[in-house]
């Protein structure tokens, strides 16, 4: 059989537990991300990349020397090391599906949980494929390894092959899934005209548009006090919370109501007690400005909800996670038109999508970085119903090749 740089880089990732914890203050916030990046350092060494370097938070930064003579300017990609809090990321156990021949895919570990080829229509385009899939009990962690595996495997080709490019720019990040990503980024170390995220969906997407996104907490306070004499003295945080729960929209502002270009708020987690119950959400909206009236929504909400518990209280804070990458890709053109020739000289459709979601591009085009979203071969993230096609990701790595060469020849 022959080698298989993608997949085995992607087996060898997917195999390291690195998910993301929003409630830690740890940075990063969990120790398997630095497994990771040191992984991946000593992968770069022994590439012989230049200046490796794994920072204390974690994030790690190589470099593709630029091919002799070549004046081009610096490119740098981007994926990160960690995977979605939001399923069991640990002891993944991935299986490989070689010549996929279309149907249902029945995961071996999970009896109810099948991938069903009449619910998810990205199967049909990849018959014949190498797919790799959980076996039912975690996230394979596709979102983002095989960003990483593309990224890296880019990287080995570019030592080899004979065509001009300039330096190009490693960087992997920690804590992307939970909104730090690029926090910190050193883009004047980076020294970049632009910047790709290998982080998206199937094949021939360029994600030129985010959510922005911003992320809510919401605590009740009440009194614990033994229930057998709690007449009249105990307030029960968690009334609170339900009545909150309960108040918030469902039509039209729930992800599972809405697509497209809709915004939600959407809650997440909840935890607690008698006297201490909180909730967090997240709250999205391709318009900024929507997101100052769903702070609005939630304050008033968590408001009322006290009364269901008389006597308790509430607070609530905001955190701004990310922004819309939209207006920042304005500013290099050249950044969006190298990887719609490149995915055309690949033999793909470019497409320019609309992300309900976001990526670490969309803190660095905020911060002055340009950075467009590509395809990975990714699908049904942060979820145990997580796949990828090994040929997607073969498909990306040619596909960040010719945009990487486009940049050396300064040709569209």
């Amino acid at each position: 059989m022959p080698a298989r740089p993608t997949l085995d880089r992607l087996l060898r990732y997917v195999r390291v537990a690195t998910a993301a914890d929003d409630r830690s203050d740890a940075i990063p916030s969990t120790p398997g991300q630095l497994d990771l990046a040191d992984l991946l350092a000593d992968e770069c060494r022994d590439l012989g990349l230049a200046d490796v370097d794994r920072t204390p938070e974690g994030t790690l930064y190589a470099t593709v020397p630029a091919t002799a003579g070549c004046e081009a300017p610096a490119v740098a990609l981007f994926a990160h090391v960690d995977t979605s809090p939001e399923y069991p990321g640990d002891g993944v156990k991935p299986q490989v599906i070689e010549g996929y021949a279309g149907g249902d895919i029945e995961l071996p570990r999970g009896p109810d949980l099948v991938i069903r080829a009449d619910e998810d229509p990205d199967l049909a385009g990849c018959v014949g494929h190498t797919l790799v899939t959980t076996d039912g009990t975690t996230l394979l962690g596709g979102d983002d390894k095989a960003g990483v595996a593309v990224i890296m495997t880019v990287a080995e080709r570019l030592l080899d092959a004979d065509v001009p490019h300039g330096p190009v720019k490693l960087c992997f990040t920690c804590d992307e899934e939970i909104g730090r990503g690029a926090k910190y980024v050193d883009l004047d170390r980076l020294e970049c005209v632009c910047g790709y995220t290998l982080d998206g969906g199937g094949a021939g997407d360029i994600d030129v548009e985010t959510f922005s996104a911003d992320a809510a907490t919401v605590v009740f306070t009440g009194v614990n006090i033994h229930p057998s004499i709690a007449k009249h003295r105990m307030v029960n945080a968690q009334r609170a919370l339900g009545a909150f729960l309960a108040s918030l929209p469902r039509e039209g502002l729930a992800p599972e109501t809405t697509a497209g270009r809709d915004g939600f708020v959407h809650p997440y987690s909840v935890g607690g007690g008698v006297e201490r119950a909180e909730v967090g959400l997240i709250l999205r909206d391709f318009e900024t400005e929507k997101l100052g009236d769903y702070r609005r929504l939630v304050e008033e909400l968590a408001e009322k909800a006290t009364a269901a518990a008389p006597g308790s209280r509430c607070e609530v804070t905001f955190r701004e996670q990310y922004r819309n990458m939209r207006e920042g890709l304005v500013s290099e053109p050249r950044a969006v038109a190298f990887a719609e020739r490149a995915m055309a000289d690949a033999g793909l459709t470019p497409h320019l999508g609309v992300i309900r979601g976001g990526t670490d591009g969309s803190q660095l085009t905020a911060m002055g970085l340009p950075t467009p979203n590509l395809s990975t071969g990714q699908h049904n993230p942060h979820s145990p119903l997580e796949w990828v096609s090994v040929e997607e990701m073969e498909t990306a790595v040619g596909v960040v090749s010719r945009v990487l060469e486009s940049w050396g020849r300064g040709i569209v």
